[in-house]
């Protein structure tokens, strides 16, 4: 099913919302007054329900990390709002942890006090339960004393999403968090965060480049265009998981959301389709990964 909903609707939202952006809008001011200000954002309107798992593609600097940045507390907006249980975000919170694309673990901690450096017990008992629990679950038991110049992309990828867990976050962050990793890593690490997904239920804000990967994880992919950029449209996937991306219906939400990008499945230009379509006639711009184009 292809959900399709206009950005600009005034339509009541749902109060179960878990994040709610209204009327977000976001310049970037030129610190040279010979040089225009950036518009990066217009008139972003978005729900995500609690435990709903949301991906956002976009061409390259369309916005998709500021938009998280806003979201985390980390910018402010230039107007408009985001509310994460019906409370404006002002600054960040530990209740939402960031997981970003860049190597963010602790070098001089090994894994066990990576994981448990966020986790608040009142034993150490209790706090060395955790997380046992934690490094279990991303498939680390035995490299709990392991440092993490001693491991590979992917685990210290690994202990930075059992971290995030483990201190019992209300919302996750997603920032490319595969995007430095190489392709059979990316897939690997794509099939865990979907099973621990399914038995955490936490609710997921994932920025990705890569289109294959939001039809295999989310729930909905929010597709955004060029800069500056709204919300052009909102896809439900409702493949069972785990999900095959040669199964014909994950081909056909893939094509369709290249095609809302203005891009084929090769990433050539196309004819842009979908929601606001008319308000973009130029071609799509940045790059697309495509992972069909590796196989």
């Amino acid at each position: 099913m292809i959900m399709q909903m206009n950005p600009h609707s005034t339509e009541t939202r749902s109060p179960r919302a878990k994040i709610a952006v209204r009327d977000l809008w976001m310049t970037f001011k030129s610190p040279d007054k010979t040089k225009p200000d950036v518009h990066v954002l217009e008139d972003i309107n978005l729900e995500i329900l609690d435990g709903e798992f949301v991906c956002i593609v976009g061409p390259s600097g369309c916005g998709k990390s500021t938009l998280l940045n806003i979201a985390g507390g980390f910018f402010q907006a230039t107007s408009g709002a985001v509310r994460i249980e019906d409370k404006v975000v002002t600054a960040p919170d530990s209740r939402h942890i960031f997981i970003f694309q860049e190597n963010g673990v602790f070098p001089w901690l090994n894994v066990e006090d990576n994981v448990g450096f966020g986790v608040k017990r009142s034993t150490m008992a209790e706090r060395k339960k955790v997380v046992e629990h934690y490094v279990e679950m991303v498939g680390l038991t035995g490299f709990g004393k392991t440092y993490p110049r001693e491991l590979s992309g992917g685990m210290r990828q690994r202990v930075e999403i059992a971290r995030a867990l483990a201190a019992e976050p209300d919302v996750l962050f997603m920032d490319e968090p595969f995007g430095a990793l190489d392709y059979l890593t990316r897939l690997r690490l794509r099939a865990e965060v979907t099973q621990i997904w399914q038995r955490e239920r936490k609710t997921v804000m994932f920025v990705t480049h890569d289109v294959d990967e939001a039809v295999q994880l989310a729930d909905r992919v929010v597709v955004m265009g060029k800069r500056p950029s709204r919300i052009r449209d909102i896809v439900a996937v409702e493949v069972p998981r785990p999900r095959d991306l040669d199964d014909p219906e994950c081909r056909r939400l893939r094509d369709h959301i290249f095609g809302v990008m203005g891009l084929d499945h090769s990433g050539r230009a196309t004819e842009i389709r979908g929601v606001g379509a008319a308000e973009e006639e130029d071609e799509t711009e940045g790059k697309v990964v495509n992972l069909a184009d590796r196989r």
